[in-house]
């Protein structure tokens, strides 16, 4: 009765699945009854031989489709956008279920996107087409079950339940346990050179289905559409796709064994991997010999200038850096603090002609999603010097916009300033940021006046 009920919920919700018919459920049906036949000849294959039966089930469709409607995204090269995914699949749905179970799917090139990264350069993206991200998804969610329990307890990126936290918190416990130097890998534009073979032939050893693989091995291949032109891909998983995560994972997990085989305390997030020694000799050992693994073994490119081998409270890891005193801190990394204050300085620039309380509308979805990742530090003396900062950006702004001495002589007679002091911070030429800091202003424009109008606390939300 649960299965029913299961069906028709699917159903109601995604009515294009039961189009033609119900073409789509009785073939699913005629599967089923094909495969429970096929059981008794060969009861050791089964549930590998069907493992595209499994991608294609309705069920694991409506998952897929919810996600790939939730995180939005651009259009690919096809131009089609999330809204009209439904409506297409309505009629198409059909026919790409069918090519997926024959293995003559083909996805379409996927559109070359660069961002600027905040360390500077650019990442090249790689946008496939809706569909390709809802089949791409489709694959994730049945393959990433078969896949996460095999993987190291010492990777933490693109899994279940696991976190760039829980990856700073163990390379922290490393530390305090007296490993003090650290081996710092750096993958030299790791998700644009992972060799396709050794990837296929690590899938093969779990995937029997070849038309699993092959479709993972069209998406592999399927081209790189920029400026108009469409240029093969023979070596990489373009990052911006469902599936490049868990590919990722897939081919890393052999350098995570090889660690785990030597007896190494590490922790990988993604292509970023912290090797903790207790020594400078030790570290420079480790880099060499793990560097010619990657290289050898894996085909993968070590950055020669962004790997090294230092003392941990000279690096940062995941946008943390650790502080060595009584007992292990952790903090936010420099780099981290300057691209926020770069953030807040572009919110509330002085010209940008806009009332305290929309600037404050904007500042704060920033602020909490901001101290929500960097709220994990354990310096809570850095998040109250952010929020006095932020005060003083805010008292700079307002006092700009009030311009002439007499709109701020009125301001300041009616936020609650008095005698002399009124004239003499109206009348002083000194610029905004050094008025700020001054005894009238804070009066004028206290802490609680920002409460008030719904500036958010950094320092509280780490308190809470």
């Amino acid at each position: 009765m649960d299965v029913k009920r299961q069906k028709k919920q699917i159903q109601s919700k995604l009515p294009f699945i039961v189009a033609r018919r119900g073409e789509t459920l009785k073939t699913a049906k005629r599967v089923e009854t094909s495969t429970a036949k096929h059981n008794t000849e060969r009861p050791a294959e089964t549930e590998i031989e069907r493992l595209m039966e499994e991608v294609v089930n309705p069920m694991n469709l409506s998952k897929a489709l919810k996600r790939v409607i939730q995180n939005k995204g651009s259009p690919g090269i096809d131009g089609m956008t999330v809204r009209e995914l439904h409506p297409y699949l309505k009629e198409n749905w059909p026919k790409i279920h069918n090519q997926l179970l024959n293995g003559t799917y083909q996805p379409l090139p996927v559109k070359r996107v660069e961002i600027p990264k905040s360390s500077g350069g650019v990442r090249k993206l790689g946008i496939p087409t809706v569909i390709d991200r809802l089949i791409q998804q489709m694959l994730l969610q049945v393959l990433q079950k078969r896949w996460d329990s095999t993987f190291s307890q010492h990777s933490y990126g693109f899994r279940p339940g696991r976190s760039a936290h829980q990856a700073v918190a163990q390379a922290q416990k490393y530390i305090e346990e007296s490993y003090y130097w650290v081996v710092d890998i750096d993958l030299e534009k790791f998700f644009d050179r992972v060799n396709h073979d050794i990837l296929m032939g690590l899938l093969s050893k779990q995937v029997k289905d070849k038309r699993v693989l092959k479709v993972i091995r069209a998406f592999l291949n399927a081209g790189v559409m920029e400026c108009g032109l469409v240029s093969n891909t023979n070596e990489g998983t373009p990052q911006g796709g469902p599936l490049s995560p868990l590919l990722s994972n897939i081919i890393l997990d052999v350098l995570d064994k090889e660690l785990e085989k030597r007896g190494h305390k590490f922790v990988r997030y993604a292509d970023d991997s912290n090797i903790y020694v207790q020594s400078k000799r030790a570290g420079e050992r480790v880099m060499k010999s793990i560097t010619r693994f990657l290289e050898c073994k894996l085909k993968l490119k070590v950055n020669q200038q962004k790997s090294a081998v230092a003392r941990v409270d000279e690096r940062k890891f995941l946008g943390f850096r650790f502080i060595i005193a009584k007992r292990v801190l952790r903090g936010i990394a420099p780099e981290a603090l300057k691209r926020f204050k770069n953030q807040v300085r572009q919110i509330t620039r002085r010209s940008c002609g806009k009332c305290i309380e929309k600037v404050i509308k904007e500042l704060s979805p920033y602020l909490r999603g901001w101290v929500g990742y960097f709220g994990f530090c354990e310096t809570t003396s850095e998040l109250r010097s952010l929020d006095s900062w932020i005060r003083h950006r805010l008292r700079c702004m307002l006092w700009k916009q009030w311009k002439t001495p007499k709109k701020r002589s009125k301001e300041l007679r009616q936020r609650g300033l008095k005698g002399k002091w009124v004239k003499l911070t109206a009348i002083s030429s000194k610029g905004p940021w050094h008025i700020s800091k001054t005894k009238s202003l804070c009066i004028t424009l206290p802490n609680r006046y920002f409460d008030t109008i719904g500036l958010y606390r950094l320092a509280n939300a780490k308190s809470a």
